[in-house]
């Protein structure tokens, strides 16, 4: 407030300030209007407005930073102790952190709890997202990977603002959305654990067992020859593996190409997560009823996935991930040059929808575009990159204080940019993707940058079959070999290539029982 004897300037004739006087800290308190929302937050209680309104951004900033220090650890327990066991762990942190926030007194006890959600933050539901993925056959991960996200994800994230608005206390807002992490207890009970990660810690036996559990579930008969054959392929390239080299990522940046397609994909990743959460965060700046905004923001996500659902396949990552994004920056430029009301919230909603798509596009992606011996460790440090960018989301949205247009113009043209770098990539559908460093350098060389996927011919299946068995064997001759089963692409390779002789004898496969497969 301003410092000045208010009473002489208005028996002056003062009727407007001047910048220019000295402020001071206000000394009468705050009053607080709850009429968009009809509770205090834990930043009214704790009066974190004038010069502590950063606070809850920063805090947010800590929840990022334990998202950062959760995806590595959560994915070394993946790796080394099983999908199981991380999703569990998660969750577990996920509640503590949880309950704990609603006895947070400062901000020094808040920050320290969203830390510790954040820890359990995306763990939570990529754990189970993987291993539905490691389960489920190549011809049905695009619907699977959509569709689950498509409707799990937009009905919580559409219940979570009215949850917020009939409890109406910060507090047990925050016990009721961490209480439902307790159920994730049961699953080692329920789920199995991955028969790929099984495979890949060489208990064979074990994912044999619950391949066999499969076979029963989906009415199958598979001879005993054919396990006995897929035994004996999983052994032999888990002895071949143990004799071959460590990969890590430093190995991406090693040669031109590969780490021109690494850096490419950080850099695009970062913006995507930016520009996402951004959105996510923008809605505060609508002017319009912020439980009804969020409600549709949130509901873009479906018919964003079930068009992408049907569209990835047909037309390619690279065009629809450029197309998404710009898109998604256009609008929010829109969104920036128009009166702020329904209008502009109305073009930040198609924003979010475009964004959505290209987010999703993104997952996937880098999965197919990095060489099978680094391909989890690439995928992870890439998406920690994105948790690193997302830290600056909340200081993005903050920016609107200064002005409400200025968010959505570092969104826009963020989100142009991004989709402009995504045709710099090349190319993955209905390609043989790169097993080596030496295939993952070589691997898109051969495209032009205008080649569109759905004018050119696709492969089936069964035309694969010669060329993975060819890049198998590349595989193995060459100095590269020891892939990591934990990408589980090679192990298909190999399963390919034994079910393949056995189809002559109409012998049913062990993995691919009915839709589901390891």
């Amino acid at each position: 407030m301003f410092n000045v004897n208010y009473n002489e300037l208005l028996a002056s004739g003062k009727r407007e300030a001047d910048p220019s006087w000295p402020v001071v800290g206000c000394r009468h308190g705050w009053d607080y209007n709850f009429t968009e929302i009809p509770y205090a937050s834990i930043a009214a209680q704790l009066n974190w407005v004038c010069d502590k309104g950063a606070l809850p951004a920063i805090a947010q900033a800590m929840f990022f930073f334990g998202a950062i220090l959760g995806g590595l650890l959560f994915g070394w327990i993946a790796d080394r102790y099983g999908r199981i066991a991380a999703l569990v762990g998660s969750n577990a942190v996920g509640f503590v952190g949880g309950v704990l926030t609603a006895f947070s007194h400062d901000f020094i006890s808040f920050a320290f709890c969203r830390f510790l959600v954040g820890f359990a933050f995306d763990n939570c539901f990529t754990m189970m997202y993987i291993l539905v993925l490691e389960y489920v056959g190549p011809k049905w991960r695009t619907f699977v990977a959509n569709m689950s996200i498509a409707i799990f994800f937009t009905l919580a994230s559409c219940l979570l603002p009215w949850i917020a608005y009939f409890i109406r206390d910060w507090r047990w807002i925050a016990v009721a959305t961490s209480v439902p992490l307790l159920f994730a207890a049961l699953t080692p009970f329920v789920v199995p654990e991955s028969a790929r990660w099984l495979i890949s810690r060489g208990m064979t036996g074990e994912a044999v067992h619950i391949i066999k559990k499969f076979e029963k579930l989906n009415g199958k008969h598979v001879e005993p020859f054919v396990y006995s054959e897929f035994i004996e392929s999983c052994e032999r390239l888990r002895r071949e593996e143990e004799t071959g080299r460590n990969y890590s990522v430093l190995d991406l940046f090693k040669s031109p190409h590969l780490r021109k397609i690494t850096l490419l994909l950080i850099v695009i990743w970062m913006l995507t997560s930016l520009v996402f959460d951004g959105h996510v965060r923008n809605i505060s700046n609508f002017g319009l009823d912020l439980f009804i905004t969020f409600t549709v923001v949130c509901a873009t996500e479906l018919p964003a996935d079930i068009l992408l659902t049907l569209t990835l396949d047909r037309f390619g990552r690279r065009w629809i991930s450029c197309l998404s994004m710009v898109l998604g920056g256009v609008f929010s430029l829109l969104a920036s040059a128009v009166s702020f009301g329904t209008v502009s919230a109305s073009l930040a909603v198609l924003g979010r929808f475009s964004v959505n798509i290209s987010y999703s596009v993104g997952l996937q992606y880098a999965a197919e575009l990095l060489p099978t011996v680094v391909r989890a460790q690439g995928v992870a440090f890439i998406h920690i990159m994105g948790y690193v960018a997302s830290i600056l989301s909340p200081f993005i949205v903050y920016l609107g204080v200064l002005s409400p247009t200025l968010p959505f113009l570092v969104l826009g043209v963020f989100g142009i940019v991004g989709g402009f770098l995504a045709l710099l990539l090349p190319e993955t559908l209905n390609k043989d993707l790169p097993q080596t460093l030496a295939d993952g350098e070589e691997f898109g060389k051969d495209q032009v940058f205008l080649e569109f996927p759905c004018l050119s011919r696709s492969s089936d299946g069964e035309d694969d079959w010669p060329r993975k068995t060819s890049n198998l064997k590349r595989s193995h001759d060459s100095q590269s070999d020891g892939s990591s089963l934990r990408a589980s692409l090679r192990a298909e390779v190999y399963r390919s290539s034994m079910i393949r002789r056995k189809r002559k004898n109409r012998a049913p496969l062990p993995i691919e029982a009915g839709n589901t497969a390891i």
